[in-house]
This record gives structure tokens, sequence and C-alpha cells, in this order.
């Protein structure tokens, strides 16, 4: 079995995700993730803040622009990917070590929250428009004689 250092993070965006281009016209959108935790201290009878994890995070291509275009600032997303630990030496001469998550798999997170999904052309999708919405409801078949226990085929 392969080694793979994929995490997932969930957490709110500390600011609207920024989308750059590099040299070769490569779109790139980089963000940062906070999450913290909170607990109930029974003492105090309170909800208390734990300590915010910061990650930062990068988003290629087509993805990254499709990400920048639906998310902003405070928003709850999630994000999966590969960790990658960079080295270097800032202004000061000191050397530092940062990790930063290459993302693979992003969107919004919906708990709080809903979200509507836009098809975009390219990239094989038929047309720009937006997916129906799929109903719930109950049948009125259940007790019509209607023998439909066998039938999987629904309506989408």
């Amino acid at each position: 079995m392969a080694s793979d250092n994929s995490i997932t993070f969930v957490g709110q965006l500390t600011a609207d995700p920024e989308l750059r281009h590099t040299k070769k016209k490569i779109a790139v959108a980089s963000f940062t993730i906070a999450r913290n935790d909170r607990f109930f201290d029974k003492e105090s009878e309170e909800w208390v803040d734990g300590d915010p994890t910061f990650l930062r995070c990068s988003l290629w291509r087509e993805y990254g622009e499709n990400f920048a275009e639906s998310v902003g600032k405070g928003d709850r997303v999630f994000v999966t990917g590969k960790l990658q630990q960079n080295e270097f030496t800032d202004k000061e001469g000191n050397e530092r070590i940062t990790l930063e998550l290459n993302v693979e798999e992003a969107g919004p997170a919906l708990r709080f929250a809903t979200a509507e999904v836009t098809r975009r052309k390219g990239n094989g999708n038929k047309s720009g428009a937006s997916k129906p919405k799929a109903k719930a409801s109950a049948s009125a078949k259940a007790d019509s004689g209607d023998d439909d226990s066998g039938d999987d085929d629904f309506d989408f």
C-alpha cells in the first residue's frame, strides 16, 4: 500500500481566496482556513473557544477559479489534500518551515448553510445551466394497487 498523507480539514475562511496566475497563466487560489474547537467549561458554565489552528491552502487551475468565485471570507468550507512542507529563510535570516495543503477537493461545508450548484461549460459538462433540484415527496402510489416494488428507476 502506498504512503498517503491526505488530510481533511473543516473551518472558516479567514479572507476571500486570493486568485493569482503563474507566468504560464495557470490559475492558483490561495487561502487560509481557521478552526478552533469549543468546549463547555463546567466550572464557569460557559462555552469557551480553544486555540485556533490555521492552515494555508492552494487550489490550482479551473478548480481554484471555481472555488474563489464560490466562497468568501467567513464561509465554512472543507478541504482535502496533501500536506507539503516548505523550508525557507526569512528576511532576518532565520530558517523557517511551514505546512501548506495542496488541495485536491474542496467545497462549502453544509452543516450550517445551503449551496446551489451551477455547472460550468467545458470539462465534459453539457451545459452551463443549474441542475434541477431533486424533490423529496411521498409517493401516492403506495396503496393504489400498482405493484412497483421491483422498480428501481427513480425520476431525478
